[in-house]
C-alpha cells in the first residue's frame, strides 16, 4: 500500500511541483509508532523556503481530500530535504559530482558497505568516490545498481 500511496501522491503533486518550478527529490510514507506521515521533499535550483512549502502542502492537500487516496489519518509535511539531501535519481548524482557524499551498498565494495568521500564521476553505470584512507586518496568505482543508498554529506573541516 506504501508504494501505492507515494505513486498516487507523485501524480499528483507533479503538476504543481512543474508550476512553481520545484523538484520532488523524495516522497515518504511511514509509520511511526502509532501516527502516519506523508512527507515531500522538495527543492528547486534556488533552494526552498518555507512560504513555498506551504503553498505546496496546502495544495496537495486540496487534491487529496478530493481524491482521498489515504484510508486513515496521516501527517502531511512538505519540506526541503536538507543539507544531506538524498541522492535518488541519475540527475542527482551528476549534479553532486565534485561534493562530499556518503555511501551504502548492496554488497561489499573493496571489503566495505558504507563509503564516504567526494564524487569524482558518474557515467550512468558507474559511481566513482574519492575516499581518503589514512592519508591516502583512491579511487573506489562503484557498479550503480550495486547503490543502496546515497547522499550528500556535510563536512566539518
Amino acid at each position: 500500500m506504501s508504494k501505492r500511496v507515494t505513486e498516487i501522491v507523485e501524480q499528483l503533486v507533479t503538476p504543481i511541483l512543474d508550476e512553481m518550478k520545484l523538484e520532488l527529490v523524495d516522497i515518504e510514507y511511514v509509520k511511526e509508532g502509532s501516527n502516519w506521515f506523508l512527507r515531500l521533499f522538495v527543492d528547486s535550483e534556488t533552494g526552498i523556503d518555507i512560504e513555498e512549502c506551504g503553498i505546496v502542502s496546502e495544495r496537495l492537500s486540496e487534491k487529496l481530500d478530493e481524491l482521498d487516496p489515504i484510508p486513515h489519518n496521516y501527517f502531511l509535511e512538505v519540506s526541503s530535504p536538507g543539507a544531506e539531501r538524498p541522492l535518488k535519481k541519475e540527475d542527482d548524482f551528476k549534479k553532486a559530482i565534485g561534493k562530499h557524499v556518503h555511501i551504502k551498498t548492496y554488497e561489499p565494495i573493496n571489503g566495505e558497505k558504507t563509503l564516504e568521500g567526494v564524487l569524482a564521476d558518474f557515467d550512468g553505470q558507474t559511481v566513482t568516490v574519492t575516499v581518503t584512507v589514512k592519508t591516502r586518496k583512491k579511487q573506489v568505482e562503484i557498479p550503480y545498481e550495486k547503490v543502496a543508498k546515497a547522499r550528500l554529506a556535510v563536512t566539518f573541516n
